[in-house]
């Protein structure tokens, strides 16, 4: 009788364990100040089917008749679910947010997940359904969509197919030429690299050679030394890493598939991005336009999100926020400011 109790003392914390990691996660509900559940708000995680594959979204807001806002995440493998709450959470307040983790991305990126799937038209229209789908089940005509890195790429490429669909679109950290971006990274780069006096990593930039980096590998090095030197991440990884850990809409899986796809990030659609020239290809948007970007971003530079500022023919409006303490995150190294900011997007454009 002992060895069964015992058995069962120490079965039962494995199987709750088990059963934890097992299951899909979940997301908490939003309470008032006293700890009530919120009657009008709405807090879900769940998989919608979207270009015929399961990808999971969370949705959040206090008030089911707020307008929603759709965050397209960076990367393409960097979804922002798992911290997305510690930073930006007070969007709830005056949004229905919603985080998708993208095809190839964290909860979306399944053991057996098609690489070729990954064409930025498949994506595209991914994130057109999406819409389609949020329009639906929250009853508006339109919503707000953010894009950040990567996902401003698809952003604004979406709003200019769909202006009929967005209330604005709002370009953080916008990706612009990612040529010419190359360019001006490595001259700023190269001035650093110098000032600090790292002879390991000049070697290493030399041997890298000067751009374009065709090969994405090469990117890859490159963009860590960006990092390294203030021009990308705002928060370090491991602090980043600590706040994932503690979310309860992932599990142990859903950190694995987050680091496999964030590690492959955009070399499937490596050629395509390289060929990417907003100057060109997005001349003018039908739809009010909002840049954030942050002043230090040497991911994707200032200097040129100012240039096509300039350029872009926005009938509707256009907007220049820079936020002076940032890099390539501004969500997360000026989050009071962030949250700012869009509040007052919403109180311009909403009807």
């Amino acid at each position: 009788m002992k060895k069964g109790i015992i058995a069962g003392v120490i079965l039962l914390p494995i199987m709750i364990v088990l059963g934890y990691e097992l299951s899909s996660g979940r997301t908490p509900g939003i309470k008032d100040d006293s700890g009530n559940p919120i009657p009008e708000s709405i807090a879900a995680l769940e998989s919608v089917n979207l270009g015929g594959m399961q990808q999971w979204i969370l949705i959040r807001g206090n008030d089911t008749s707020n307008p929603v806002l759709l965050w397209l995440h960076g990367g393409p493998g960097a979804a922002q679910m798992p911290v997305a709450r510690h930073f930006n959470g007070e969007l709830e307040q005056d949004f229905i947010v919603v985080h998708w983790d993208q095809r190839g991305a964290g909860k979306s990126n399944p053991r057996h997940f098609d690489e070729q799937t990954m064409t930025f038209d498949r994506f595209l229209d991914d994130a057109h359904e999406l819409t389609y789908l949020l329009k639906q089940r929250f009853n508006q005509e339109k919503i707000y969509l953010v894009g950040h890195s990567w996902g401003s790429h698809l952003g604004i490429l979406l709003v200019q197919a769909y202006p009929e669909d967005y209330h604005a679109y709002v370009g953080l950290s916008q990706l612009v030429d990612p040529l010419a971006g190359h360019q001006v990274s490595y001259a700023w780069l190269s001035d650093e690299i110098e000032r600090a006096g790292n002879q390991k990593d000049m070697d290493r930039l030399t041997q890298l050679g000067p751009p374009p980096f065709t090969v994405h590998s090469n990117y890859v090095t490159f963009a860590g030394l960006v990092d390294k030197y203030g021009g990308s991440m705002d928060i370090s990884m491991l602090e980043l890493a600590w706040i994932a850990l503690q979310a309860p809409e992932y599990r142990l899986g859903d950190y694995l598939a987050w680091l496999n796809g964030s590690t492959r990030g955009s070399g499937p659609m490596w050629e395509h991005t390289l060929s990417f020239n907003m100057f060109r290809d997005v001349p003018h948007l039908d739809l009010p336009v909002y840049f954030f970007s942050g002043r230090n971003d040497y991911n994707t530079p200032l200097e040129l999100v100012e240039e096509y500022y300039q350029a872009l023919d926005a009938p509707l409006g256009k907007q220049l926020i820079v936020f002076e303490e940032s890099a390539h995150t501004p969500n997360m190294g000026e989050a009071e400011k962030f949250y700012r900011e869009l509040v007052r997007v919403k109180e311009e454009t909403y009807p």
